[in-house]
This record gives C-alpha cells, sequence and structure tokens, in this order.
C-alpha cells in the first residue's frame, strides 16, 4: 500500500475527523499509519476496511472499495452550515458548544450494527462499550487483513442469533446479552424488517418499531435513527444531555416532556445539536 492508493473525499470543509472519531458515536476505529499519515481503519458494515485520514491541509483522504460508502458513512455529503441555519438563535449554550468541536459529523452506521452497538452500551462507559464491540467483532464477525493488520466486520443477526445468550454473557454483556440475542433473533428470523424502519419517513413511526424490541427504550431507539438512519430530528437523552439541559437551559422536566420540548426547541435538526452539546459535556464539564 503506498500513498499513491489513497483518493480525496469531497466535502464543504467543515469537518474534523478526530473530533467525530473521539466524540461517543464510533467504537470500532483504530489508528493506523500509512505511510507519513496517521489515520484510522476499520470495517463499515460487512466491507473490507476502509482507511480514512485528514492531512493538516483539512484534506480527507481514504483507501476504500466505495468512496461514496465513505463520504456517507462520515457525513460529508451534507452541507453543515445548512445544519446550523435551523438552529435556534441567539443560543450561547449551543453557540459555545458547536465552536468547542465545528468540525464534528453524525455519522452514518449501518443500521443493525448502529442498533445493536447502543443496546450493548447501556450505563457502560466509552472504553467498555469498545471492548464489547471488539470482542464481538472478533468472535462472530469475518475476518479481514488489511496490511499488516486484521480487522472485523460486525456480527450479522444470524450470527449472534446462531450464538445464544449465553455466549454473548461471555464477552462482557451482562444482562445486555439478552436483549442483544432476542434482537439478533427477531431480525434474523424476518420478524424486524430492519431496512424497512431506516427507510421509514415517520420517525415516530420508526422509533415504535424499534421500541418493539426487548430492551429498546427510547434512548435507543433514538440513538439508532439518529446515528444508523441518519434522522437528524431525532434526540437522545442520556445523563449528559439531561445535565446540561437542566443547568444551562434551567429546565426542570424530565422523560416525555423534556423530550418534547428539546425536539421543538432545537428543531429539525436537533440531533446534530444534541451531539455538540453531548461532546462538549463530555469533555469539558
Amino acid at each position: 500500500m503506498s500513498n499513491g492508493d489513497l483518493v480525496n473525499v469531497p466535502y464543504d470543509g467543515i469537518f474534523s475527523l478526530r473530533d467525530t472519531m473521539k466524540s461517543g458515536q464510533l467504537f470500532h476505529w483504530e489508528p493506523y499509519e500509512w505511510g507519513d499519515l496517521s489515520g484510522f481503519a476499520g470495517c463499515i458494515g460487512n466491507a473490507p476496511p476502509s482507511f480514512i485520514a485528514q492531512r493538516e491541509s483539512g484534506e480527507v483522504v481514504t483507501f476504500t472499495p466505495d468512496r461514496e460508502r465513505v463520504s456517507r458513512y462520515f457525513g460529508l455529503d451534507h452541507c453543515v452550515s445548512e445544519i446550523h441555519a435551523t438552529f435556534p438563535e441567539n443560543d450561547p449554550v449551543l453557540e459555545k458548544a458547536i465552536a468547542y468541536c465545528p468540525g464534528l459529523r453524525i455519522a452514518r452506521q449501518p443500521m443493525w450494527e448502529c442498533l445493536a452497538t447502543f443496546i450493548t452500551s447501556s450505563l457502560k462507559q466509552v472504553a467498555h462499550i469498545r471492548a464489547i464491540s471488539m470482542t464481538l467483532r472478533q468472535r462472530f464477525g469475518v475476518e479481514y487483513s488489511f496490511g499488516d493488520r486484521v480487522f472485523y466486520s460486525y456480527p450479522e443477526p444470524a450470527a449472534l442469533a446462531a450464538a445464544g445468550e449465553e455466549a454473548l454473557r461471555g464477552c462482557s454483556l451482562g444482562y445486555r446479552a439478552k436483549s442483544l440475542h432476542l434482537a439478533a433473533l427477531a431480525l434474523a428470523a424476518g420478524e424486524v424488517d430492519i431496512e424497512g424502519i431506516e427507510a421509514e419517513a415517520n420517525p415516530d413511526l420508526a422509533r415504535i418499531e424499534l421500541m418493539q424490541l426487548h430492551g429498546v427504550g427510547e434512548k435507543i431507539a433514538n440513538c439508532a435513527l439518529l446515528f444508523g438512519a441518519g434522522r437528524w430530528q431525532a434526540f437522545p437523552i442520556d445523563v449528559w444531555i439531561e445535565r446540561i439541559l437542566r443547568e444551562h437551559y434551567r429546565k426542570r422536566i424530565r422523560g416525555a416532556k423534556l423530550q418534547a420540548w428539546a425536539s421543538r426547541y432545537f428543531g429539525p435538526n436537533a440531533g446534530y445539536a444534541q451531539q455538540y452539546l453531548f461532546h462538549f459535556a463530555r469533555k469539558t464539564l
């Protein structure tokens, strides 16, 4: 492999690969050196591994079988300034969060991989989520050689369904093993159409469908819609977001009322606002 194998990925000029990778939405990408470039390598879905890096000039380069796949995955095919234009005016908290990580993008992960990862992430720190993801990949995913390293795709539903709950518990999942196994069984048996949910134009209907799965509540469903289906109006609320809404927006409501307020206040791209606030809060508060 040489730098001559790399191709440029066009975007609108506002992007930080490192902030996007470190923002708590992606868990399996690994630091990887390509000549004089420091970047990241990993599998997108069940495709062979891709490499992506960002030069000091801001130029994004990749080695991949499908450049468009990389562009879509990292959200480089949309205009961030247009998204910012939909945010509420005169919001100093959000403005400060955006200024902290202006190049942060929301990735669009394969829907099953995204849903499964957030099922396993409940009450876990990022390092633990990553460890679980890597263990599941190594035991049940497809192995690929890439340069001098080995990478693994996220296991398909059929593979996790066949593995069984006890084997999943052996991956440090604890009580989450049951939820992941039942979700995999439902998808493998065709009882749940994950592609249909992803394509559903009405996010409320898509959320309801996802919440039929064992262990999938509103927060996990919203995470899957935001980071998998590209539904940027979805607004997951976890302890970090609830804290920033309580302390900086003076909101004393909870549950459905807080969810409704956030969706209405932050607008059609509320999920993007959420990710800026989440990363800012997690790193600075």
